[in-house]
């Protein structure tokens, strides 16, 4: 089979490599669709705990092609997603019911091979049916299953109001989320004209475009001026999160969403965080929120009609990672094998 191959961060390339065969317990599916993120710009830097050599991708949507022994519930031709998530069972996280910060943390895509190739192979276990859903859908179930994830840190207050940093389909999914968690007001900010647009269309209150040089920040403020009781930097830019703080209403909560570089730092006031109670939050992946995904996805509560807007074929996986980066008419980039 085909697949994207890295040997080491930065080298990649398109191989032929031996086509997997299912291990007891585990599902082989032909991958349809996998979704390329931001995540992916810092696997191929070699961040991310990323482990090489590796084939990416850790948002597949696929058909069950073979299954190994001891795997029920499955059939050949049936469409699925894959979560590729799992902690070790063993470490101190894990033993104390939190694996998702497990110490050895699994992840197809990051520390296994991932959906950037014509077959996948995962654990029965963390497969799903979604067989009712189109591949275009399908594929945003990892993204939206992280999205679920961080609307549990926040604990949405009915009537609380929200301001998400970007308007990409992360962001524009925990919009949604938190409009239908109990958000009675939430805010999109983004540079790009035609992604607030599209957030408007999706069902979000207000669309607010700023500028990466901090312009348009005032606009925030005249909305809001007690600030907002969420406040989500959903970019991955430090810049946007040392911003983001002065806009958090007293006693509200700022979560961490987007992925910066482990090297990235932001300055905050530890003062203005103890005096106005302040919350700084994180929310780094999922492990358990693919059911609650599939079923928001089924339901319309989260809608994903003009959120695919690029797809490429393998051999062009390096067009569609500078697509995800720097083609401002790119939303969520696609690979299709």
């Amino acid at each position: 089979m085909r697949a994207i191959v890295y040997d080491a961060p930065e080298k990649f390339g398109v191989r032929d490599v031996p086509t997997p065969e299912p291990a007891p317990g585990e599902i082989r599916f032909r991958v349809e669709l996998a979704g390329v993120c931001g995540t992916d710009h810092h696997i191929h830097d070699g961040s991310f705990f990323a482990a090489f050599p590796l084939t990416p991708g850790h948002e597949p949507v696929g058909i069950v092609d073979a299954i190994g022994e001891g795997v029920d519930g499955f059939r050949i031709g049936q469409r699925i997603v894959a979560t590729g998530v799992g902690g070790c069972g063993s470490c101190a996280n894990c033993r104390r019911g939190r694996p998702l910060l497990c110490a050895n943390l699994t992840a197809l895509g990051v520390t296994g091979p991932g959906g950037f190739a014509e077959y996948m192979i995962a654990p029965s276990a963390w497969c799903f049916d979604a067989d009712d859903l189109a591949p275009e859908v399908a594929v945003l179930a990892e993204p939206t299953a992280c999205a679920i994830h961080g609307v549990d840190r926040l604990h949405v207050s009915p009537g609380s109001s929200a301001l998400v940093f970007g308007a990409g389909p992360t962001g524009l999914i925990l919009a949604q989320l938190l409009a239908r968690s109990g958000a009675a007001h939430v805010t999109v900010a983004a540079p790009s004209e035609h992604k607030l647009k599209l957030a408007l269309e999706l069902g979000v209150d207000a669309a607010v475009p700023i500028g990466r040089d901090g312009s348009g920040y005032e606009q925030l403020t005249a909305s809001s001026p007690d600030g907002y009781d969420i406040v989500v930097d959903a970019t991955g830019a430090a810049a946007v999160t040392e911003r983001a703080l002065p806009l958090v209403r007293d006693g509200g909560t700022l979560m961490i969403y987007g992925v910066t570089s482990p090297d990235d730092r932001v300055a905050i006031s530890p003062y203005d965080v103890y005096r106005r109670e302040i919350t700084i939050t994180g929310s780094f992946a999922q492990i358990s929120s693919f059911p609650d995904a599939l079923n928001a996805l089924r339901n319309g509560r989260v809608r994903t009609e003009g959120l695919i807007t690029h797809r490429f074929p393998l051999e062009r996986f390096g067009d569609a990672l500078a697509a995800v980066s720097s083609d401002p008419t790119a939303h969520k980039v696609v690979i299709e094998p």
